[in-house]
């Protein structure tokens, strides 16, 4: 996708092409998963975001970052992630360790703190599967090295002249999205994003400046939502319903993503203490009085071994999309009684199982190569 920016009288002729603005993703392109779009203008050029796709394993999970004609990663000079959910960061232990990317790397200091021990958890969980040659949790430790902070509305050069301003997504702790600067043109990139308040971010910025350039997210572009008060209510009527009709209910989660304000990951718990002045004005109001992220009424799980089931309860798992780990496990441990509800939480990714229930099927098949019957 190429795009002509508006440019400054002293910079080169229209005909002699450097004016174009080249834009290529390298995943995320009319998919959901594995974002990761290079912006290449005036011999610069910069990445945005290095995930993973969650429907996928091993070296098919991981955006084209290899035999791309139109980018040469080696020239890449800078690459900016947005947030720390898998399929916008989990690739970049990959990047800096296995491709021949020389660049600066850039997140806030939030996303930076949970992404080490969310992709310690992802580097784990690869071993003895088909995810294994990834990378380890060495080239994790590395990469630590390499990544450097900044600061909301902190404008930073960051090398030849490209100029970044990350600006708050709302969306999650840390989120940011980045203004780019270079010879005059700017490119918005938001990442994922939320413009409406929840119960413990403020909305996103509104950045002052004008953009020539915005790449959204659009994942829900076309899709219309209750209001939040709606579905909140809807959503505890399904699980009250769920627990006094003596079932359990499944909340299959995004690792340290919609399950923050539930408590879910003792770490990430520790890192929104830490970033508070990040929260919204109610949250930083109740924090004057007690800590809103310790729960009474949650137990937090060190592995699913040390979950005892025997009887209605409330559990969040990961991963979201319902593709492995404890989630799966639940899932397929529960499903065939008619009792038991699950919630998909999140959007379901194509190629994950929690994209084929909503779809309606009688049975599934386990990660074991049996059928079971969806009650």
């Amino acid at each position: 996708m190429k795009r002509r920016a508006s440019i400054a009288s002293s910079q080169l002729p229209v005909s002699d092409g450097s004016n174009l603005v080249q834009i290529t993703p390298l995943g995320a392109g009319q998919e959901v998963g594995r974002s990761c779009i290079i912006l290449k203008y005036q011999g610069r050029s910069v990445m945005f975001d290095c995930g993973i796709h969650p429907g996928y394993s091993g070296v098919n999970s991981l955006p084209y970052l290899d035999g791309n004609e139109d980018v040469d990663i080696s020239t890449v000079d800078v690459a900016l992630i947005t947030h720390f959910h898998l399929d916008h960061c989990a690739a970049v232990p990959y990047l800096l360790s296995k491709t021949r990317f020389k660049g600066r790397v850039f997140m806030t200091h939030p996303t930076k703190a949970i992404y080490h021990s969310l992709l310690k958890d992802f580097a784990r969980g690869g071993k003895g599967s088909a995810d294994e040659g990834l990378y380890g949790e060495a080239e994790l430790d590395a990469s630590m090295e390499r990544i450097e902070v900044v600061d909301f509305l902190q404008t930073l050069e960051v090398a030849g002249g490209i100029k970044v301003t990350p600006f708050r997504a709302g969306h999650v702790l840390g989120a940011a999205m980045f203004m780019v600067e270079i010879a005059g043109m700017r490119c918005l990139y938001t990442g994922d994003y939320s413009r409406v308040p929840d119960r413990h971010l403020p909305g996103a910025d509104t950045p002052h400046i004008q953009p020539d350039i915005v790449i959204v997210e659009s994942t829900y572009g076309v899709s219309r939502h209750l209001p939040r008060e709606q579905r909140e209510e809807l959503f505890l009527q399904r699980v009250v319903d769920t627990l006094r009709g003596g079932g359990r209910v499944l909340l299959p989660v995004v690792a340290m993503g919609r399950s923050q304000a539930s408590g879910q990951m003792r770490k990430g718990m520790r890192v929104y203490e830490t970033y508070v002045e990040m929260m919204n004005d109610d949250i930083k109001a109740v924090f004057q009085h007690h800590n809103p992220f310790a729960f009474r009424h949650v137990t937090h799980l060190k592995s699913a071994a040390h979950f005892d089931d025997v009887g209605p309860c409330v559990l969040m798992a990961t991963p979201s999309g319902l593709q492995s780990g404890a989630s799966r496990d639940a899932f397929e441990a529960w499903c065939e009684d008619k009792r038991n509800t699950v919630i998909i939480c999140d959007f379901a990714v194509q190629g994950t199982l929690a994209r084929e229930i909503l779809g309606g099927p009688k049975d599934i098949l386990t990660r074991t190569g049996y059928r079971k019957t969806l009650r």
